[in-house]
């Protein structure tokens, strides 16, 4: 086992069920915000045994000995999200900059049609058409422009999970201590290059003869709605989170990379010059997601019990590869283009024109993703000189038919696959692997702990429903006289949080072992002295790119990174130290 998996293992077989029995009622919620602080202060006495000692060891960031009494406690390093700023969690700005320079930031879109509408069949899910009328935003956005004009001047956008919650939803209610909603949430882009929660609608499709019921919540100057729009945003927050895990995260970098995986090694001899290419960036990989299958995504496991949308997680996650899942817009590039967040322009920078210039995971992922195609291209440029090799490379045909046809079956006749003919179709496919395995994978995991730990800023799960749908007598009371205490209640359990605390601390550890990218070059290119070359170049412009990264988060100019409280984006940085830093981008899915 690697380090990473040896400090996973330990935390899902031993630290877990010590959590899980150490805490007897599995729906015990936090009673008020600072029980949530005890966590990061002093901890919780863990029961005393020999693995548990043993864990001080493994994981000495999360169990630590008590001083007085010999045992072991759990407790959590306060994150720099929190450390720098406590209430950061709590404002809109923060809310808005996330979707941007977050640890999901890949999900945001351009709003191009209006009105809003689904596409589920109202015939099931109730009407198409979304209550977040012209009238509405127009009311928020008045005094700046109209509807036309923003959609013109491409100033919406849309966190859009709808579509692909709803038809989940009355199943998910049916569950114990959770409840599930279909959402949109709509953004303004200011002339700050910040985006402006403007409106969320929450939706439940009709159920037990009940008409759909929906519902828009904005943000108000009255203590009620106040409170409401807080509830509103957390439930948000759980799809985003819930998403995140099964679709940006696992899905996307994790499950779709075994493929690649099996084929290079079924189809590739590993003196071939593709497989010395991508070996580093598919190490380990098998391994972990194994670990992965295991406990975390298993039945009844750490996903399934603590996030949205309870045991029908991984078929979830199996319903957006179907519909969402393409391998050519697993191109940085392409990605961004078909979220409306760019378009094709090729007297910008990268070939590409922002829609929101201040879009950190674009800005820096660019970068990475142009530095990755150059040092694949000047890799492909010594070994294919003559396009017809990559044709007549049977080994090479062989291993893209596999990835295809058998790897990604279920969609072998998509019209969107590349072709493997020219060198330029191996450098674009080659692109696209090492992209997702090293800085798609490093984008939306090492930032986990840091966004997610102090998880009223991102909880994984909305325990209740809103007090505005067909409320008891006793929960609308209790929302009116003490609202916090209702928005805890709606919050993760005790057992829940500390469970998902644990174990995103772990994965977003580097190992002392880590293999960056681009950091040291593979004993078999050793005596190369084109590849070396072509290697250093590639090494080289990482590290101008580190310095990049580091000259655009001291520009304050750029809101979406900079600013008072405001955590820098470092995600994207190729190189980091050992521990939970929040940069660092390995050559491949190793946590």
């Amino acid at each position: 086992m690697t380090f990473s998996a040896k400090t996973v293992y330990s935390v899902l077989h031993a630290l877990v069920p010590s959590v899980q029995t150490s805490i007897i009622d599995n729906d015990l919620g936090f009673p008020h915000f600072t029980a949530i602080d005890t966590l990061f202060n002093e901890g919780y006495e863990l029961p005393d045994s020999s693995t548990i000692v043993s864990l001080r060891n493994i994981v000495p960031r999360l169990v630590k000995a008590i001083s007085d009494t010999g045992n072991s406690a759990l407790r959590f390093e306060t994150p720099e999200f929190i450390d720098r700023d406590k209430f950061a969690w709590f404002r809109d700005t923060e809310f808005g900059r996330q979707t941007l320079a977050g640890v999901n930031p890949c999900c945001i879109k351009l709003v191009t049609e209006w009105p809003l509408k689904s596409n589920l069949d109202p015939e099931v899910y109730g009407p198409a058409e979304s209550a977040i009328t012209t009238e509405l935003v127009e009311q928020e956005i008045g005094g700046f422009t109209t509807v036309d004009e923003a959609l013109k001047q491409k100033k919406l956008f849309i966190l859009d999970y709808h579509d692909v919650f709803l038809p989940y939803v009355n199943k998910v209610r049916q569950l114990k201590g959770t409840t599930l909603y279909g959402s949109r949430t709509l953004f303004y882009l200011t002339p700050a290059d910040t985006l402006r929660p403007l409106a969320i609608e929450l939706t439940r499709p009709p159920i037990d003869g009940k008409p759909q019921w929906k519902q828009v919540f904005k943000p108000t100057w009255d203590a009620t709605g106040v409170w409401l729009w807080r509830l509103a945003k957390s439930h948000v927050l759980a799809h985003d989170s819930g998403y995140h895990q099964l679709v940006s995260h696992w899905l996307r970098t994790h499950c779709c990379t075994e493929p690649y995986i099996i084929a290079t090694n079924r189809q590739l001899s590993a003196m071939h010059p593709i497989y010395r290419l991508l070996h580093p960036h598919l190490r380990y990989t098998m391994e972990i997601n194994a670990l992965a299958r295991e406990a975390l995504i298993n039945a009844n496991g750490i996903i399934e019990s603590s996030f949205s949308p309870g045991k029908y997680s991984m078929e979830l996650s199996s319903v957006a590869y179907d519909q969402l899942w393409q391998f050519n817009l697993e191109a940085l590039p392409a990605d961004l283009i078909h979220r409306g967040m760019a378009v094709e322009d090729p007297t910008a920078p990268h070939g590409l024109k922002l829609t929101i210039e201040d879009y950190p995971y674009a800005n820096d992922g660019l970068l990475l993703w142009d530095a990755i195609k150059q040092w694949v291209t000047d890799y492909i440029a010594y070994y294919y000189q003559e396009p017809s090799l990559v044709e007549s490379d049977s080994e090479l045909q062989a291993w893209w038919t596999e990835i295809r046809t058998v790897g990604h079956g279920d969609k072998k006749d998509e019209p969107w696959w590349p072709e493997l003919k020219t060198p330029d179709d191996l450098i674009g496919i080659l692109a696209i692997i090492i992209w997702v395995a090293s800085g798609h994978h490093a984008a939306v995991n090492f930032g986990q702990f840091d966004f997610g730990a102090y998880f009223p800023n991102r909880p994984t799960i909305a325990r209740t429903q809103m007090p505005t749908e067909e409320p008891k007598d006793e929960e609308r009371k209790q929302f009116m006289e003490r609202p916090d205490e209702f928005l805890l209640k709606c919050f993760p359990s005790q057992v829940q949080a500390t469970v998902v605390m644990a174990i995103i601390d772990v994965l977003s550890n580097h190992s002392p072992d880590e293999e960056y990218i681009g950091e040291l070059i593979q004993p078999y290119w050793a005596d190369d002295k084109v590849i070396n070359a072509a290697f250093e170049r590639f090494n080289g412009r990482l590290k101008e790119i580190e310095g990049i990264i580091d000259g655009r988060n001291a520009d304050t100019n750029l809101k979406n990174r900079a600013g008072a409280g405001v955590v820098p984006y470092e995600l994207l940085k190729p190189y980091s130290e050992a521990g939970v830093t929040g940069k660092g981008v390995p050559n491949s899915i190793s946590i």
